[in-house]
């Protein structure tokens, strides 16, 4: 039994004005609370990722860690009802003379329970096969009333040319048939908050964009985007979707992971008004960071420009251009091409340097 360790936390009347806060001593770190008259002490450091107990909330009996919400008792340390194995430290208190004191000594074993990983979290290894295309939709509209949309048309021309023409493999997932959250702001608690799988993935079983993460990470040689141009920019439902994939990003920057490997992204651009490079950069870029490739051409697009308010007419010209639907074709064709050599390996892999890239530490930066 080590010697006990009484450490001075400070004075009780300061200490009992908050239910629950963090305290530290050196590399501990306690969430200390105060409730029903008395004070207890459990690690400050939660057995999920590591989110900070003691910055989050009291209920009832239990702190609730602020970043993704797991429990634990705040007098035992015990995980609530159902998870009792996912226990955190605990450690003794005392008063005196109007101080309050932990043991730092005293600490009870941190012990986690087995969860099963999410389906996502498997390695992502390519099975063999045919190059594979997924399609995505981020065109809105009334589910009840469905309209001509000139973004999913031409999609859906690529498509039908992957599979019919170049023999490959396709699915099309449009977003506006998916029940799925937006980003709620994890990564804006901490880097490490921002979880692969995603954090509203693991914990909301009914979300469903694990459809889209399934096909870009596990699945997809090819994802080709397509979209209507929204006062200049790319569709809601397209950064609705992006947000979410942060935590795809993310792995980059905490765990040097790269989940998007050997995969190509091309677009297709359809909108009433102009911007067209403005969404085709945007897009690019996105997709560049995530560590995708693009063929030579990596976007068609079409655009009827800033005084041109007659919609009836840029689809009607859509639905009636030949030279559209061979540009499609040909999109998808040089996006195969491309993840083809890609696959094959004949495209070298190169170990990534830091510099210059997002979330980088420089060495000429000062430290501290």
């Amino acid at each position: 039994m080590p010697d006990t360790q009484w450490t001075d936390i400070g004075s009780v009347e300061g200490l009992k004005k908050k239910p629950l806060q963090e305290v530290s001593f050196g590399k501990t770190t306690i969430a200390l609370t105060y409730k029903d008259g008395s004070f207890a002490a459990i690690s400050g450091v939660c057995n999920h990722v590591g989110g900070p107990l003691g910055e989050g909330t009291l209920d009832g009996d239990y702190v609730v860690c602020p970043w993704h919400y797991w429990k634990f008792h705040h007098k035992t340390g015990q995980g609530e009802p159902g998870y009792e194995q996912d226990q955190v430290p605990s450690y003794a208190t005392k008063i005196e003379n109007g101080r309050l004191y932990i043991d730092l000594s005293s600490a009870t074993k941190r012990k986690k329970q087995l969860h099963k990983p999410h389906p996502l979290a498997r390695p992502v290894l390519r099975q063999a096969g045919p190059i594979r295309v997924v399609g995505i939709s981020t065109t809105a509209m009334t589910t009840e009333h469905p309209r001509y949309s000139t973004s999913d048309a031409m999609l859906d021309v690529a498509l039908d040319h992957a599979k019919s023409a170049l023999k490959l493999e396709t699915q099309c997932i449009k977003l506006r048939e998916l029940n799925f959250r937006p980003c709620e702001g994890f990564y804006s608690k901490a880097a490490q908050a921002c979880t692969w799988p995603c954090s509203i993935t693991q914990m909301d079983p009914t979300d469903q964009l694990d459809r889209v993460y399934e096909a870009i990470v596990h699945w997809a040689d090819v994802i080709l985007i397509s979209t209507p141009i929204r006062w200049g920019n790319a569709s809601s439902l397209y950064y609705k979707m992006v947000e979410r994939m942060n935590c795809i990003q993310n792995q980059e920057t905490i765990a040097n992971k790269h989940l998007l490997k050997n995969k190509v992204a091309a677009f297709i651009i359809m909108g009433g008004q102009d911007n067209v490079q403005g969404v085709a950069g945007q897009l690019m870029t996105f997709f560049a960071e995530v560590g995708c490739q693009f063929p030579q051409f990596p976007f068609i697009a079409h655009s009827r420009g800033w005084s041109a308010e007659d919609m009836e007419r840029n689809v009607s010209e859509v639905q009636n251009s030949r030279a559209l639907r061979e540009g499609a074709q040909q999109l998808v064709t040089r996006a195969a091409d491309m993840a083809t050599l890609m696959v094959g390996g004949q495209v070298p892999e190169h170990l990534l340097a830091r510099g210059g890239r997002k979330a980088h530490q420089l060495d000429s930066e000062p430290t501290g």
